[in-house]
């Protein structure tokens, strides 16, 4: 993402900024969250083999994070977009179908599954649902998308440990602690105004919360 046109911060701010923007992008949070689950609730994937657990969490990068973001390198190479960053709406635009295809098929595959948290299931539909919504903001607003995802997981961090009944206070910690260090950099070297980072923010919270409600 470009930085703010309005205000020049110094480099001491803006590397860092970036850097937590490329380690946080939305496309790795479902891979984090599945990591947490399987350190946090190990039990819960005590129906597999090491080996297996291992081809999960491949699947579940290859599928959320390779595959749209190869997508998004193909649309960039293909002239389809000026760049891989996605500045502009409607370059959005079909990187969110894409995604969204990428989110509902999660979904669909964990529905099947009895072997891995159940809690998945609502952490699946609810980024699918963030996408939906995603792409019908985008019309209007260029709605962050790492708001969207930090948002996403720290709300499901929170569901995870109100469904389980578990001590999870410093999960929590952290979770909310990453949150506001990827909106303020997103506000620190992105061209995102405070109410696009907000408002992916929200939508993330939301959508988690609501297929929360609905799945489980």
């Amino acid at each position: 993402m470009q930085e703010n046109n309005s205000i020049r911060y110094p480099a001491a701010l803006t590397w860092p900024a970036k850097f937590i923007s490329y380690l946080f992008h939305p496309l790795f949070i479902p891979t984090y969250v599945f990591l947490l689950l399987v350190f946090q609730f190990p039990y819960e994937f005590a129906g597999i083999t090491v080996w297996q657990l291992k081809m999960r969490f491949f699947s579940v990068f290859w599928l959320t994070a390779f595959f749209p973001a190869f997508a998004v390198f193909l649309l960039w190479r293909l002239k389809f977009s000026e760049s891989i960053f996605l500045r502009t709406q409607k370059e959005r635009i079909v990187p969110y179908v894409i995604t969204m295809f990428f989110y509902w098929w999660m979904y669909y595959l964990s529905r099947n599954f009895t072997d891995q948290p159940a809690v998945l299931k609502f952490f699946y539909m609810g980024i699918f649902a963030a996408t939906v919504f995603g792409l019908i903001i985008n019309n209007y607003m260029k709605i962050s998308m790492h708001g969207m995802g930090v948002g996403g997981a720290v709300a499901a961090v929170i569901l995870f440990a109100f469904h389980y009944q578990a001590p999870m206070g410093f999960s929590i910690s952290i979770a909310i602690l990453l949150t506001g260090l990827v909106c303020t950099s997103r506000l620190l070297v992105s061209d995102h105004s405070e109410k696009e980072v907000y408002a992916g923010l929200l939508v993330g919270i939301i959508c988690q919360v609501a297929a929360y409600f609905f799945i489980m």
